[in-house]
């Protein structure tokens, strides 16, 4: 089975002149080039599979892919003809959290979208009734569903994935945007739960990232559904309110059934009750596979091997690291700091940071609430602002990566980044930086024209492509999916180590921070008021003290050594807590 996928975005037939189509043996044949809304048309029918196409197109618009033959006929949609096509569906199970979990582009918001009733399945043709999706679906648990969802017997919620848009959509009050969604009378617990006492007096469009999140789940969650999809729900969340976000869903699941889409696999592994995978080309198709326990379903992805399915979904799996820290590798200091306070009289804001080191060739890890100030601590290191008394004085050359990154141009990305370093074209960098993250595909697309994880990755190259002497990435893991986070996990150590620098990686994603980090730096304190700094300590040392904050314990997995929350008060929970040991045993 043939699939022929044509990016509409990138196809630009009057720019090359059907470069595509004129080498293709089937034309040379007779067989007709077509062209369709200003788009390249290939037929599967008469396509051999030569792959002439790909290579001629100058746009990487084209991608030809061999399918199992047990796989057609079971397209459930595909948006029209050349375009992205999407197998099988998730399962809601009422009284169940169920995790989706899969690389970017294989069709989890186009299965949250089919499932909430806001796109109707065509299973690949031009149009389908409703009837040919009931045969399609005969003798599954979804046949009910979908009969119910096309008769309008089943209202759903949604959270979308971007919550940056909202602002742009709603104006006015959060208090008002809320009470609107309400429809439960729970508006004020959930309120409460998610700490939004203070959120709710701004305007919408004066939220941060993390406010905008929690408010989008709160509303989401108010409204009278019988079925709730939550699409990534951790995002710009510190670990704080990621767990007590985790902890709400599942106490609507209690009778409510919950799908959610989400790449922080701590907080999947903590929340979900049964685990689909979805794998493919991202772009071209997608696979939803069977729905299997968490355990299971996470460690096979990881492992990039679907034991029951016989289908191998990566090149290599994704592996942990047995041992941190890595402090050996670490010993020439880039710059010594003092103890410093850091007052903001317009908002009554303290940060008391005690004195530490920053070694070259070191990633030094961040972890903390948000609003405690991490940020401020690193604009004093990088003398962008002042402390109090004037003790820190570094003259460092700082490269930053913002938490919110918006795209101010509307260059290519091509011409951005060569514009940050001309190097970027040269084989170690597009060895190192470019390939790894996928950012080879995307050379051509303006910055205005990329979706928000796309445009992470290029803010994490472009970050990285600067000449400083300390490099701060806040937030990288953000709408990145988990191969992502890993391949930027391991470019930035890479980094730190070949090029002898030192970075600075603030994330709430606990296994990035696991797997990236040399030492670890700890925020305490009361967000918005007052935040303290510990020094940088052993990841040993510093995940205990944050983990025990955090009232959670951490074990490794059997089958990959990955980091595992305990379910609470159970047996290894309850004996680590006694050992207090809370990172790893």
């Amino acid at each position: 089975m043939r699939l022929a996928v044509v990016d509409a975005k990138r196809c630009k037939p009057k720019l090359c002149g059907l470069e595509c189509l004129k080498y293709c043996p089937k034309v040379r044949t007779g067989a007709e080039a077509v062209v369709v809304n200003d788009v390249a048309t290939i037929s599967e029918e008469l396509c051999v599979g030569c792959g002439i196409c790909v290579k001629k197109c100058p746009f990487k618009a084209i991608s030809i892919v061999n399918l199992p033959e047990k796989l057609e006929g079971n397209e459930v949609h595909r948006y029209g003809k050349n375009g992205f096509v999407l197998y099988n569906l998730p399962i809601p199970k009422k009284g169940n959290v169920v995790g989706l979990l899969g690389a970017n582009g294989t069709g989890k918001t186009t299965a949250v979208k089919i499932l909430s009733g806001h796109l109707k399945p065509n299973l690949g043709k031009e149009d389908a009734e409703w009837d040919e999706v009931f045969e399609r679906f005969s003798g599954t648990e979804l046949l009910d569903y979908l009969k119910a969802l096309s008769e309008g017997k089943i209202r759903t919620a949604v959270k979308p994935q971007y919550i940056e848009h909202i602002p742009k959509v709603y104006r006015g009050k959060t208090i008002d945007l809320l009470e609107r969604s309400d429809e439960l009378g729970n508006i004020d617990e959930y309120i409460t739960k998610l700490g939004l006492e203070n959120s709710v007096k701004k305007d919408i469009s004066e939220l941060s990232g993390g406010e905008l999140q929690r408010v989008a789940i709160a509303a989401c969650l108010s409204k009278n559904a019988d079925f709730y999809f939550l699409d990534e729900i951790t995002s710009y969340l510190d670990i704080h309110q990621r767990i007590a976000a985790a902890n709400l869903i599942r106490s609507v699941a209690e009778k409510k059934p919950v799908l959610i889409v989400e790449h922080d696999i701590a907080i999947l592994d903590l929340l979900a009750d049964l685990i689909h995978i979805s794998y493919g080309e991202p772009g071209v198709y997608g696979i939803i596979t069977n729905p299997k326990s968490v355990r299971v379903g996470i460690n096979q992805y990881l492992k990039g091997y679907i034991a029951e399915e016989n289908v191998q979904i990566r090149e290599k799996s994704i592996e942990f690291d047995l041992f941190q820290p890595r402090e050996s590798e670490c010993e020439k200091v880039l710059a010594e700091y003092p103890s410093f306070r850091k007052t903001y009289s317009d908002s009554d804001f303290i940060l008391e940071a005690a004195g530490g080191s920053v070694k070259i060739g070191e990633v030094l890890g961040i972890v903390g609430e948000n609003a405690t100030g991490k940020s401020t601590f690193v604009k004093v290191l990088a003398g962008v602002e002042s402390d109090d008394d004037r003790r820190v004085n570094l003259e460092l050359k700082v490269s930053y990566k913002p938490q919110y990154v918006k795209a101010d141009s509307s260059a290519r990305v091509h011409d951005f980044l060569v514009s940050i370093n001309p190097a970027v074209e040269s084989s170690y960098y597009k060895t190192e930086f470019i390939k790894p993250l996928g950012i080879d595909r995307i050379m051509d697309k303006k910055l205005t024209e990329l979706s928000g994880g796309e445009l992470q990755r290029v803010a994490i190259v472009a970050c990285l492509l600067r000449e400083a002497d300390l490099y701060l990435l806040d937030e990288p893991s953000a709408h990145l999916d988990v191969e992502q986070r890993t391949e930027t996990a391991r470019m930035i150590r890479r980094f730190a180590l070949n090029m002898e620098k030192s970075v600075l990686v603030v994330d709430h994603d606990i296994y990035l921070i696991d797997m990236i980090s040399d030492r670890l730096l700890v925020f305490e304190g009361e967000p918005g008021k007052r935040g303290f700094a510990s020094k940088p300590m052993s990841m040993r040392e510093g995940m205990n003290r944050f983990l025990s904050k955090l009232g959670i314990t951490f074990r490794r997995d059997e089958d990959t050594k990955r980091p595992r929350i305990n379910k609470p008060g159970s047996r290894l929970d309850r004996e680590q807590r006694a050992k207090g040991e809370y990172y790893y045993v």
